[in-house]
C-alpha cells in the first residue's frame, strides 16, 4: 500500500481549485473535498467526498472534526475515468467516421482529435444551442453510479483513476456534485480517457472511446481494497482491464458483495466472446445486463439465437439476467421467473446515450428496495426513459421529476428525495 497524506479543504474554494491544478508531484496524496455548507440532514449526507493524489494548498479547520461516513451501498469499478463529448450530427458525418454505425469502437488519440475536428466543422452554434458539443463525465459504470446516487438517493462510490488534466477535473466536479463518494478514486499525472458520442436524427448514438493513453487503475494499486459494508460491485466487461476485473470479483466474493456485469458493446462481445463466456460460466456474476445486440452476440452461431435464448443462457449462470430491447422494453429472468415489460411509449427519443446505464440504476434500486422482478424492470424503464429525453447520460432535474411522476402513476415506490 502506498502511504498517503490526507488533506481536507472546502470544495469550490480557491484552495480546492488550485490543489486540483497542481498535481505534478510523484508522491501519492489524498484530498478530501468538502461540498459547500448545506442545511440539516443534507449537510450530514454530503459532508465529504474523498479522492486521491492531489496536494491541498489550504486546510479547512472544520473538516478535522468530521466523522467518517459508512461504506457506500454500491461501488462501481471504472479503471479509467472518462469524459464524453456529445453532439447531434447528420448521417452524412457518421458515414465518414470509421467503424460500424451505432457501436462503440476504440480509437487512438489522433483519431479522436480528428473526429472532434470534423464535428466542430459539421455542427454550427445557434441561439438555441450555443454549445453544440456537450462535454460531461461519462463511462457506463460512472453513469449508473451517478444515477443511483443523484436520482435514487442510494449511497455510491467509484473505484478507479483519473488524470490531472482539465478532463479529470471536470469528471471529479461532476461526480462530487452528484454526491458520489470518491474515496477510492486516484488522481494520476497523465490524460483522462475521452469518448466522442455522436447522436443521429432518431436518437441512436455512435461512440468512439479513446482509452489507450489514459491513466488507469493498476492491479497492484487495487491490492488492499476493502468492500466490506457495501452490497453491490458494478463492472463493465472489457479485456483492456481483465486482470483488474478478476481481482475485483475475487475481492467482492471474499467480502460477500454481489457482482453486476454490463456487457459493454456488441463489438466487445463479438471480439472477446470466449473470454466473456468463461467469465459468465464461472458463477461469480450475480446480475448481468445486456442490450439486444450484445445478447445476440452471446448466442451467435447457436440454434434459435434470439434475445430470449440469450436471456435463458445468461440466467443459467447468473441469479438475475436482463436484456433490454430498446423501444420494445426488456425481458428479465430470476430463477424460473421470467417477465417482459414494455418501454414507456412517449415520442421520439432525443438521445439514447446512457439509456442502458440508467435502466441499470433503476433496476438496482428496485433490487435494493426488495421489489419484485417485474417492478425492478418497471423502475428501470422509468429511469432509462427519463435520460433519453435530453442529450447526454445525466438525468436533468426536469426529467427527474418526469421519472418520479411515471413511477407514481405505475404505483412504484419513489425514492425519498426530500433531503436531496
Amino acid at each position: 500500500m502506498v502511504n498517503a497524506d490526507v488533506h481536507y479543504i472546502n470544495y469550490g474554494s480557491e484552495a480546492a481549485n488550485s490543489s486540483l491544478q497542481s498535481l505534478h508531484q510523484p508522491r501519492h496524496h489524498r484530498i478530501t473535498l468538502l461540498p459547500p455548507p448545506l442545511n440539516g440532514d443534507r449537510q450530514i449526507k454530503r459532508w465529504r467526498c474523498v479522492m486521491g493524489a492531489a496536494e491541498a494548498n489550504g486546510v479547512a479547520h472544520e473538516a478535522k472534526k468530521a466523522v467518517p461516513a459508512s461504506p457506500p451501498l454500491v461501488l462501481g469499478l471504472q479503471p479509467s475515468a472518462l469524459v464524453d463529448h456529445l453532439a447531434r450530427v447528420e448521417w452524412s458525418l457518421l458515414d465518414r467516421i470509421p467503424g460500424e454505425r451505432g457501436g462503440s469502437s476504440p480509437v487512438a488519440f489522433e483519431d479522436l482529435e480528428n473526429i472532434l475536428w470534423e464535428v466542430r466543422g459539421h455542427v454550427t452554434p445557434s441561439i438555441d444551442d450555443p454549445c453544440p458539443i456537450k462535454t460531461t463525465a461519462g463511462g457506463s459504470v460512472a453513469n449508473t453510479v451517478r444515477g443511483l446516487s443523484a436520482v435514487f438517493g442510494v449511497t455510491c462510490g467509484l473505484i478507479g483513476a483519473c488524470g490531472d488534466d482539465e478532463q479529470g477535473k471536470l469528471f471529479v466536479n461532476n461526480m462530487i456534485a452528484n454526491e458520489v463518494n470518491l474515496s477510492k478514486l486516484r488522481m494520476k499525472k497523465g490524460p483522462t480517457a475521452q469518448c466522442v458520442c455522436l447522436v443521429d436524427a432518431v436518437g441512436n448514438r455512435t461512440m468512439r472511446p479513446c482509452l489507450s493513453n489514459a491513466v488507469r487503475l493498476q492491479v497492484d494499486e487495487f491490492i488492499g481494497e476493502n468492500f466490506k459494508g457495501s452490497k453491490w460491485l458494478l463492472l463493465r466487461f472489457g479485456t483492456f482491464n481483465l486482470e483488474l476485473t478478476h481481482a475485483a470479483i475475487k475481492k467482492a466474493k471474499q467480502d460477500r458483495v454481489l457482482v453486476s456485469l454490463d456487457l459493454a458493446s456488441f463489438e466487445m462481445v463479438r471480439n472477446n466472446r470466449a473470454t466473456l463466456i468463461e467469465l459468465l460460466e464461472s458463477g461469480d456474476i450475480d446480475l448481468c445486463f445486456a442490450n439486444e445486440d450484445e445478447a445476440l452476440e452471446v448466442v451467435r452461431g447457436k440454434q434459435d439465437a434470439n434475445a430470449e435464448a440469450a436471456l435463458n443462457y445468461l440466467a443459467t449462470h447468473c441469479e438475475w439476467a436482463v436484456v433490454t430491447l430498446g423501444s420494445n422494453g426488456c425481458i428479465a429472468k430470476h430463477g424460473k421467473e421470467m417477465v417482459r415489460v414494455p418501454a414507456i411509449a412517449e415520442g421520439q427519443p432525443t438521445d439514447a446515450t446512457g439509456a442502458g446505464d440508467l435502466f441499470a440504476s433503476g433496476f438496482l434500486y428496485g433490487l435494493i428496495k426488495g421489489l419484485s422482478l417485474e417492478e425492478c424492470c418497471r423502475v428501470g424503464s422509468c429511469s432509462g426513459g427519463s435520460v433519453i429525453r435530453s442529450v447526454g447520460a445525466e438525468v436533468t432535474p426536469e426529467n427527474r421529476q418526469w421519472m418520479y411522476k411515471q413511477m407514481q402513476i405505475k404505483g412504484l415506490p419513489a425514492p425519498d428525495v426530500s433531503t436531496q
